[in-house]
């Protein structure tokens, strides 16, 4: 059972360590033919910290870089909307041209049928990429101020040689101070190919691992990042059976017996905009299934488990069984993916009244 320090001890129930990237969406067009975009804030560790915020009420904030310029400041904007805090923002001095430092930006397709959803990010020798170890005060916001719960990723853990060093570093310091931490495997191959792909991926989060209370992720991160070899996924992407993801968490708790809570969605893309959507966890001694949801209608899939990771986490954080907290999950992925954008849309009501057997009939 996860042991959480008192809420009025800590400033925060939740902290995020990741990058924060301006995200341009095309609406129902293409990257390639858009004359316009809209934009978001976006990314996979904030967006938890973010739905923790604004769907769970949870008092969250975020340890990230960027460049102080213009568009770092329309980032900070959308996350002071977001309600999170900023106080732990790095800014680095802006050279003028991006040479020595920029914003991360990413592009992003929706997709609809047999079109999946694209991204195309310009995220290189951004901000974050360059946090080294002894850059951020961990003993001031785990000591000082005092969190609840710790969360980075495999995105972050990707961005340079020394952004790993410091997931470890924060990682480290949160169980110093009995913070619970959690982590996202978040595979990304674009990420990986130019820096050893696959081998220096799982060479990376294996030592990460090694400090991680709550492991997330899917079939696919887990085998990547993780090494662990189930069988049972075919090339058209159908979600493995229940018992296969069983098999896949016990594997990880064989090699990690730290994690306290292994979850995972379970996801068979029928199309870009159909999916069947479900989720696995295991925690307290037992294993959980979340409800089913087949041929689930997606209106922009990104950050659908950035938001199973928050609904997750609140159920965990709120001293809820394990049943509870991988169905609150699910939930809140589901209805994230029914809005544009990274980041949910959802409120608290919406989650508990899916979680319960509710409808998509009209509240009046």
């Amino acid at each position: 059972m996860l042991k959480y320090k008192p809420a009025a001890s800590c400033a925060f129930d939740a902290l995020s360590l990741g990058e924060i990237m301006l995200r341009f969406d095309p609406g129902d067009g293409r990257i390639h033919t858009a004359r316009q975009f809209k934009v978001w804030e976006g990314g996979g560790e904030y967006n938890v910290v973010r739905g923790l915020r604004r769907c769970f009420g949870l008092r969250s904030a975020v340890v990230t870089a960027l460049a102080d310029n213009p568009v770092g400041r329309l980032v900070e904007d959308f996350i002071l909307q977001g309600g999170v805090d900023t106080r732990f923002i790095r800014w680095a001095a802006d050279d003028g041209i991006g040479r020595s430092v920029r914003n991360g930006l990413n592009f992003v397709e929706r997709g609809f049928g047999i079109r999946g959803a694209k991204s195309c990010s310009d995220r290189g020798n951004t901000a974050v990429s360059q946090l080294k170890p002894g850059m951020i005060d961990w003993d001031e916001i785990f000591g000082k101020y005092g969190v609840r719960h710790f969360h980075t990723g495999g995105i972050f853990a990707a961005l340079s040689e020394t952004t790993a060093l410091v997931a470890v570093e924060a990682l480290k310091k949160a169980r110093e101070y009995g913070t619970v931490t959690s982590y996202d495997l978040n595979y990304r191959a674009s990420l990986w190919k130019s820096i050893g792909g696959k081998a220096r991926a799982q060479e990376v989060n294996k030592q990460i691992a090694e400090y991680v209370d709550v492991m997330i992720g899917n079939e696919e991160d887990f085998t990547a990042c993780l090494g662990l070899e189930i069988g049972g996924v075919d090339d058209n992407l159908t979600c493995l059976p229940v018992e296969s993801f069983k098999a896949m968490i016990q594997e990880a708790l064989k090699h990690y017996p730290n994690f306290q809570v292994v979850a995972t969605t379970m996801r068979s893309v029928k199309s870009a905009t159909v999916n069947d959507w479900g989720a696995i966890a295991y925690g307290d001694g037992r294993f959980a299934v979340a409800v089913n949801r087949p041929e689930l209608e997606i209106y922009d899939r990104v950050g659908g488990g950035d938001s199973f990771a928050s609904g997750l986490i609140y159920g965990l954080i709120s001293g809820e069984d394990i049943g509870f907290a991988v169905d609150c999950g699910a939930a809140h992925g589901a209805l994230a993916m029914t809005t544009p954008g990274d980041t949910s849309m959802a409120v608290k009501e919406e989650v508990f009244k899916l979680m319960n057997g509710g409808s998509a009939r009209v509240d009046r």
